[in-house]
């Protein structure tokens, strides 16, 4: 994994990456993922490591620590070798879970680094595309994994709750925060960016009040339907939201790249945004320690899917709530600080695209092909998320769009979203879901804690 560029001493210091043209720099582009994730990373000093004398042990050194102390999130590291060993060495269940969780945060802020770092030498183009398709990959592996354990309510609950997360605990921690912040300043965003967001977010809760609404209406009789079931339903639906989530990406990375690539400005003051204008670690050792990265990731989600009933009996919390409200928290714990943080610097915009894009790379490409893989095992996934879940995800989309239609932004916007999450989280707190239906699929039953049945 060590990379051939860090072979050039300058004035004392280790100078990172391959030699990348002028153009290829100002090409790249960052997106407003890469400029969240940046804001917790933090400047290696290679002084040290520039003084030992084998160029090969001195390459590994250098990568060694940009790769994990090039993050303000490094002290989360050791939960995951705790929580192999935890696994290994059988110390409760419920303790793997944790520390499974705690240790996929920094993990998936490295994939972000580790993409950034490949665009440097691929373009803008290229790159885009790979933050497209590991943005969100801690959710995608979690899923896969899921499915391969037949946990379906887990998957379903799982990429919800990511949606609601980005769209109500971010988007309005964000604003709530930056109005916090700037109180004497008005602050504004650019409404294109939003708006193509939310147009898709409404396509994507489309898709999924299509297959509820055609249960329903088949169950009460207004509706016949002898040979096309809500599954099939759902995979010709999931089609679709790929076929848009790809015209998506063209619009994106091509036709209107201007819409979604974040302006870095120079701040005096702003020393704790790491703004890269070239790669510090080669292109085989980032796309070695990215594959890396994607196995520990896999190890760990495993862990997670495995243990997560043990850790809700132990806990005393359902797994819907572990599923809808802890996962999205944790595991996208990084890219919330990040839009937090440009939020208080009054960057909306930069906030906007990590929250929205987020919540709509979730809904319109890891809910779609989560289906597809489910069809290609053999297991029944649909589209059909139940009447809470669904209802939910409906609102949170609607007091989104709502919310950013005039272009500015407050404090009493941020509570909004808050509250509404809040209400969300309490409702799934105090519903249970039986046992021997958390791997079923669309069993629509629930209980409350006082053991009501609800439809």
């Amino acid at each position: 994994m060590a990379s051939a560029g860090y072979e050039a001493l300058e004035g004392g210091n280790l100078k990172g990456g391959a030699l990348i043209s002028k153009e290829m720099r100002h090409g790249h582009g960052r997106t407003a993922h890469n400029m969240s994730s940046s804001s917790l990373r933090k400047k290696s000093d290679l002084t040290l490591v520039s003084k030992v004398p084998w160029g090969l042990l001195r390459s590994l050194l250098a990568n060694l620590q940009e790769i994990f102390l090039g993050t303000k999130l490094f002290v989360l590291f050791p939960a995951v070798p705790l929580a192999v060993a935890a696994h290994y060495f059988h110390f409760g269940r419920a303790w793997v879970f944790a520390l499974s969780l705690l240790g996929l945060t920094p993990l998936a802020e490295r994939v972000s680094f580790l993409t950034e770092q490949i665009a440097y030498y691929t373009g803008p183009t290229v790159g885009g595309l790979l933050n497209a398709t590991c943005g969100n990959a801690t959710e995608l592996i979690i899923a896969i994994f899921a499915l391969f354990g037949g946990k379906i309510e887990v998957v379903k609950c799982s990429l919800v709750g990511s949606i609601l997360s980005n769209l109500l605990l971010v988007l309005g921690s964000s604003l709530f925060c930056g109005g916090i912040a700037n109180l004497r300043k008005e602050q504004l965003f650019d409404r294109k960016q939003a708006d193509v967001n939310s147009g898709l977010l409404m396509l994507g809760a489309l898709c999924h009040m299509l297959p509820l609404m055609f249960r329903y209406a088949v169950s009460s009789g207004e509706q016949t339907a002898a040979t096309v079931s809500t599954l099939d339903l759902s995979r010709a639906c999931s089609i679709v939201m790929l076929l848009a989530y790809i015209a998506y990406l063209f619009f994106q990375l091509k036709t209107h790249r201007q819409l979604f690539e974040s302006q870095e400005q120079e701040d005096d003051d702003n020393d704790d945004v790491t703004s890269e204008d070239e790669a510090v670690i080669g292109l085989p050792s980032a796309l070695a320690w990215l594959l890396g990265m994607t196995i520990v990731i896999a190890i760990l989600s495993e862990y997670v899917v495995g243990t997560i009933e043990d850790a809700s009996e132990s806990w005393g919390i359902s797994v819907s709530f572990i599923s809808i409200i802890l996962l999205p928290i944790v595991g996208n714990a990084a890219e919330h600080a990040g839009a937090i943080i440009f939020a208080f610097k009054n960057k909306l915009d930069i906030t906007l695209g990590v929250s929205l894009g987020s919540a709509t790379q979730v809904s319109m490409f890891v809910v779609p092909f989560s289906v597809i893989m489910a069809w290609i095992m053999g297991i029944q996934m649909d589209l059909d998320f139940k009447l809470l879940e669904t209802v939910s995800l409906i609102i949170a989309i609607l007091v989104t769009a709502f919310t950013l239609q005039d272009g500015t932004s407050h404090y009493l916007k941020g509570i909004v979203l808050l509250l509404c999450y809040i209400v969300i989280g309490a409702c799934f707190f105090v519903l249970k879901t039986p046992p021997n239906q958390t791997n079923g699929i669309n069993s629509g039953v629930l209980t409350t804690k006082s053991g009501v049945v609800v439809a």
